[in-house]
């Protein structure tokens, strides 16, 4: 597939004025798309485009696709008649009685994943990181049933699935099925609460990282616990990164305990995920659990910003939409001016933005992936603090939602 995409707004620097961004220069240019990639950049009008096919980008805004970093596409209700959630009084409760409710669902989860991934599309995302259960009860079958979806968007999107014992690595004795999943396709192990869930904090996550060693595999954990437990959690996993040399494909989702860091025992655990390159992902909850968000990049910790539940066992809430979820975070985080704004947008694109912190364009350049979204927005500061609409999502070079 080859074509010129013309009249796309892209951004080229930022406006300054008494020492400080006070806008965002944009231009307008053509772009060729062949082979899935970015091989012109334009100005507009000035390419020669005779006898080559041509979309009209009409003056949008074109920034990269964005990147979920964590999402349940085998828990998600979508599409299924509208229920509640049940009230527990503990996540193990929780995630025992989850089996059964997703069980009893009248539409099939091949159905309800489809769902949700078409919504993702429609919002910008290419990419998708989903933690897919495995525990005895559940076999390897929604490993199965997702891997299957999957192959239904061939050239749509890009996927990760990681191998969650979500009813506890332990506790349900799912090790050798976590193994067969890393094995059948999963290229990352997850698990939930060390502490808390499987009850010993050490040989949960010496277990993880010996399961993710043998098989190749990356570590995106849940972790939920607080105080000294969470505490202990991260101090843990961290001597378990430095002995397995897993710097790069480790993740911690929810963290919520690096809330509970302070003062030279704070400054040394952040600076320690940074040199180990851990990766922080949050969902952004309302409430207050949350971590420390500019805390962390201003310690050079990667953070990622995931959608988590969308309408399912755990919450009636979500709408798979990664814009909703970091305009959400620059309001909790005081980020209203445009270069901070700007910059948030990294949070959902594996930390690429059109403009790097100082003002240089940095995104497109000739040899990028053509995976990227058309958005109603006259700057990225704009589509952050708006939601702005988006128009057409494309990855490498196929229109997967919307329209040009």
């Amino acid at each position: 597939m080859e074509y010129w995409l013309s009249n796309a707004l892209l951004e080229t620097g930022f406006v300054w004025g008494d020492g400080r961004v006070v806008g965002t220069e944009t231009d307008l240019f053509d772009l060729f798309v062949r082979d899935g990639k970015i091989t012109e950049l334009q100005t507009a009008g000035t390419a020669d485009k005779a006898n080559l096919p041509v979309k009209n980008a009409d003056g949008y805004l074109v920034v990269p696709s964005f990147v979920e970093k964590h999402i349940h596409l085998d828990k998600t209700k979508l599409g299924a008649p509208w229920s509640a959630v049940t009230p527990v009084n503990s996540i193990v409760e929780r995630f025992t009685l989850e089996t059964d409710e997703l069980a009893a669902l009248p539409v099939g989860m091949a159905d309800r994943a489809r769902k949700l991934i078409d919504i993702e599309l429609r919002n910008g995302a290419t990419m998708f990181r989903s933690h897919i259960d495995v525990h005895p009860r559940a076999g390897l079958k929604y490993l199965e049933t997702i891997q299957e979806v999957l192959q239904g968007y061939s050239g749509k999107l890009e996927s990760e699935l990681v191998a969650f014992p979500q009813h506890g690595l332990l506790r349900s004795d799912s090790v050798a099925l976590v193994r067969e999943a890393l094995r059948s396709g999963a290229t990352l192990i997850g698990g939930v609460d060390p502490g808390n869930v499987d009850g010993d904090v050490e040989r949960s996550l010496e277990t993880m990282f010996e399961l993710a060693v043998a098989e190749n595999a990356g570590v995106d954990i849940h972790v939920h616990d607080r105080g000294d437990i969470g505490k202990a959690t991260f101090w843990k996993l961290l001597e378990l990164v430095k002995e397995s040399r897993l710097q790069g494909p480790v993740a911690v989702s929810h963290a919520f305990a690096l809330g509970d860091f302070d003062g030279a025992e704070k400054a040394e655990l952040f600076g320690e995920l940074a040199t180990e390159r851990v990766a922080i992902v949050t969902s952004v909850p309302i409430g207050g659990q949350m971590p420390p968000i500019n805390d962390l990049e201003e310690a050079g910790v990667t953070v990622h910003v995931g959608c988590d539940n969308v309408y399912d066992c755990w919450s009636p809430y979500g709408n798979a939409d990664l814009l909703e979820r970091i305009g959400r975070l620059g309001e909790i985080t005081g980020r209203v001016t445009e270069d901070r704004l700007a910059q948030t947008l990294g949070l959902i694109t594996n930390g690429v933005t059109p403009l790097d912190s100082k003002g240089n364009q940095v995104w497109p350049k000739v040899g990028d992936d053509a995976n990227f979204v058309l958005v109603d927005a006259s700057c990225t500061a704009e589509l952050v603090a708006r939601r702005s609409t988006r128009k057409a999502t494309v990855f490498r070079g196929n229109i997967v939602a919307g329209e040009l």
